[in-house]
């Protein structure tokens, strides 16, 4: 946050306001200009198993310049008005770094591309026929 920028939707060196919800999270993905992916996870109860499952959210966030944001980085997102049909969020600040983020990705991109292998059917019909 040393670096001054002249983003106008930067909540700290623009006129951006901030209200609403707030979220902690993970950048998933920076592919974007000015705009990367969050993904944080939380559990939803189910009332007929008396459990809860595992559930995640993924939103896009204005991503300013100034913050220096990367793929990896736990970074906090506060609501503001729709800066454009798909983004409502902008990021505040990054509060550290997800160390385990590269090898995440990879077992999921791993289990993606899985697939069963099935052993060939032998043909041994025809030594039966002949008998």
């Amino acid at each position: 946050m040393a670096e001054k920028c002249n983003d106008a939707h930067c909540p700290v060196h623009g006129s951006l306001s901030l209200r609403g919800r707030t979220f902690t999270g993970t950048v998933i993905s920076t592919k974007m200009q000015r705009t990367a992916i969050v993904q944080w996870g939380f559990k939803r109860p189910v009332t007929k198993f008396e459990r809860y499952e595992k559930r995640k959210s993924k939103v896009k966030v204005h991503n300013p310049d100034c913050l220096k944001i990367k793929k990896g980085d736990i970074v906090e997102i506060r609501e503001c008005k729709p800066l454009s049909k798909a983004k409502h969020f902008v990021i505040i600040k990054k509060l550290g770094e997800d160390i385990l983020f590269e090898e995440k990705q990879e077992l999921l991109e791993q289990g993606k591309t899985r697939s069963k292998k099935k052993e060939p059917v032998k043909e041994e019909t025809s030594e039966n026929e002949s008998n």
